[in-house]
């Protein structure tokens, strides 16, 4: 279906607006895809706060220009679907992960992040970013751990020391 002037200045915007407030970004390739099978990606995103559409590569240009993901305006090429993460830099790798064990058919063509082009190699680390509160929780036992080791060097010899009078205990006890 063709779209109007005012659906594609709409649609130039919302990609804009969402390129404006991401972290990354990735755009693959969806040639080959079921509408079932777009229809639950997109519904996978809504749930991920991932940002998703498909988006003819010309209207895509304008709207990424002057948005920090400026860089991926020259490699648009083919049929492709943008996604891009807002609050978790990795959301839309991972989905994409996810999905593609699903289908052979959606592949990654371009991975951009904090606004610079990334190889694609670098894909499969973008998934396996951790969430926030993923992070916050890693965090949380990295400064943990030193404050418990300290605790049980403390009071390894308080314990020791009841070990031995126990067992002293015991002893003098089977004796008499």
């Amino acid at each position: 279906m063709a779209l109007n002037l005012e659906a594609k200045k709409q649609v130039v915007t919302e990609v804009a607006e969402a390129a404006a407030r991401a972290s990354s970004a990735i755009a693959a390739d969806y040639h080959g895809l079921t509408v079932a099978e777009l229809t639950r990606l997109r519904k996978q995103a809504g749930e991920q706060d991932v940002w998703l559409r498909v988006v003819k590569n010309t209207l895509a240009r304008r709207a990424l220009n002057g948005t920090p993901f400026e860089c991926m305006t020259e490699s648009l090429r083919g049929p492709l679907i943008l996604a891009f993460s807002h609050d978790n830099p990795g959301a839309a790798a991972k989905l994409i992960k996810d999905f593609q064990k699903e289908s052979d058919d959606l592949e990654v063509k371009i991975l951009a992040f904090d606004g610079e082009l990334q190889d694609l190699s670098g894909f499969e680390r973008l998934a396996s970013l951790p969430t926030y509160e993923q992070a916050i929780g890693l965090l949380m036992a990295v400064m943990k751990a030193p404050v418990e080791k300290l605790v049980r060097t403390v009071a390894a010899p308080a314990a020791k020391l009841v070990r031995t009078v126990a067992a002293l205990r015991d002893e003098k006890q089977k004796s008499a």
